[in-house]
């Protein structure tokens, strides 16, 4: 399953690196973080993560494969 997540603002660098599993992109106003997730609990590890760091998730989707 590939998943993208929207975060409000722009990530700095050293942040953005503690989720090497993502790659990511920076549009206006926005940090987009892509990539593959293996299973659920993997999904949901993303997300507290993004939680535990201040990072606001706007919008997760799945990709198609």
């Amino acid at each position: 399953m590939r998943y993208e997540f929207r975060v409000t603002g722009r990530v700095s660098t050293p942040l953005a690196d503690t989720f090497p599993e993502l790659d990511r992109a920076s549009v206006p106003r926005q940090t987009l973080f892509f990539g593959a997730v293996t299973d659920e609990a993997h999904l949901y590890g993303l997300l507290a993560r993004f939680q535990d760091l201040g990072l606001h998730v706007e919008e997760m989707r799945r990709l198609p494969d």
